[in-house]
């Protein structure tokens, strides 16, 4: 589990396939590795993935077809930029909310346009995900905690702070790019205990 608070930005350091999925290293300096063990979870721009090597400041993974297929990380390319946030901590404040790391969608930034020193982003969704976002609720933008502002048919609206575009990767971000999104998980298990026949 994770916050959804970006602790650093790292660099794609090698992309290389193994035995037909992905081993990806990320170079991360200003991450603080030291506490980061074999095995250990790291949210990659939202996906969760498992630590399988660790050298320096550099850390890998493997990443599977599936995840390559349905994130956006099957289109990394080296020396592009990656959001990063290691696992929740029982002891942890929880400054975001709680995010699982699973990938629900892949959406499009629409438009960015400034407001005051903030901007305010426009994010289409996939129609199946847009029923689990709400105004004023959360939403996980490439690992980025946010809170929606407003719903406009297939897109929704964020604010970004300039502290949060300044420290995560949505510093090099335009309207078009993709991004990985990830949906309230309150928002899914209620759905489930509503749609669960009663025997």
């Amino acid at each position: 589990m994770f916050t959804g608070i970006i602790e650093a930005t790292g660099r794609v350091a090698q992309l290389e396939p193994r035995g037909g999925d992905l081993r990806l290293a990320i170079a991360a300096p200003g991450f603080g590795s030291d506490d980061i063990a074999l095995g250990d979870s790291v949210s990659v721009s939202g996906c969760c993935l498992t630590v399988v090597a660790i050298e320096n400041h550099t850390l890998a993974f493997d990443v599977s077809n599936e995840s390559l297929a349905l994130t956006t990380l099957g289109s990394l390319r080296v020396d592009g930029a990656v959001n990063l946030e290691k696992a929740l901590r029982l002891s942890d404040r929880l400054g975001g909310h709680l995010v699982s790391g699973h990938i629900d969608g892949v959406g499009k930034i629409a438009s960015i346009e400034p407001d005051a020193r903030s901007q305010r982003w426009a994010v289409e969704a996939p129609q199946d995900l847009m029923r689990y976002i709400a105004a004023k609720g959360s939403v996980c933008v490439d690992g980025v905690s946010l809170t929606v502002n407003a719903i406009d048919g297939d897109r929704f609206e964020v604010n970004l702070i300039p502290h949060t575009v300044e420290h995560t990767t949505f510093r090099d971000r335009r309207a078009g790019d993709r991004v990985n999104l990830e949906i309230d998980l309150l928002a899914r298990y209620l759905e489930r205990l509503m749609n669960v026949p009663e025997h």
